[in-house]
């Protein structure tokens, strides 16, 4: 695949086709700050997801707020910014229709998306996902329920995405991804699809990450 955009973090081990996308533009107003630039264990929020992703995928760039320490951190680090189309209402379908239009510019067939703020997801997440979606979509689920950030995305959905977001709609991201007959992938862990949505909620997983080691 030729790439065409700079700077990126190209991957030689990830699938060809397959690029890969965090979303990481909300306000994070529980938070108090921006999480994804948040330190875990010596290494922040956003740089634990687009690791992740990297290991599926040929290519991984960040969706982020234009002058945001989550834009800084991403570029610092090679990789490519997303911005949410003007007139797109905020939220997480916003990302996912500049990732799908950057992925059919770089020549993906499929774009996989991840939250910045789950750094417990499970390792097989993104090949699960991928085997399952075929040519289409996939969702990861757990007994809490679909987890609409963890999925798959055909880039011939960005048609569909673009109708959905029309006129500053913003639809549930789970209701699209029905739309679209993802499949459902199952996962039994279901505190590896953890948030971070307060400090409280880092310093537990920092303790848990610890445990661990």
């Amino acid at each position: 695949m030729i790439v065409t955009e700079s700077p990126v973090k190209r991957v030689e081990y990830g699938r060809g086709d397959v690029a890969g996308l965090v979303i990481a533009a909300g306000r994070s107003r529980r938070f108090g700050a921006e999480k994804a630039v948040a330190d875990l264990l010596g290494k922040p929020l956003l740089i634990w997801a687009a690791e992740r992703l990297a290991s599926s995928c040929s290519i991984v760039a960040v969706n982020a707020r234009p002058g945001s320490e989550t834009e800084r951190l991403a570029r610092a680090r090679g990789l490519l910014v997303l911005h949410d189309r003007p007139g797109d209402a905020q939220g997480a379908l916003a990302g996912v229709r500049a990732g799908l239009a950057w992925a059919g510019r770089v020549g993906a067939r499929a774009l996989a998306v991840s939250p910045c703020d789950a750094p417990l997801l499970p390792d097989d997440l993104f090949e699960r996902l991928l085997r399952a979606a075929g040519e289409g979509a996939a969702v990861a689920e757990t007994e809490d329920g679909r987890q609409p950030l963890c999925s798959v995305w055909p880039v011939a959905a960005l048609p569909a995405l673009t109708a959905a977001l029309a006129g500053g709609a913003h639809p549930p991201t789970w209701r699209v991804l029905e739309g679209l007959g993802a499949v459902r992938v199952a996962f039994g862990d279901r505190a590896a699809f953890a948030n971070v949505n307060t400090r409280a909620d880092l310093t537990e997983l920092a303790a848990r990450l610890d445990y661990q080691r």
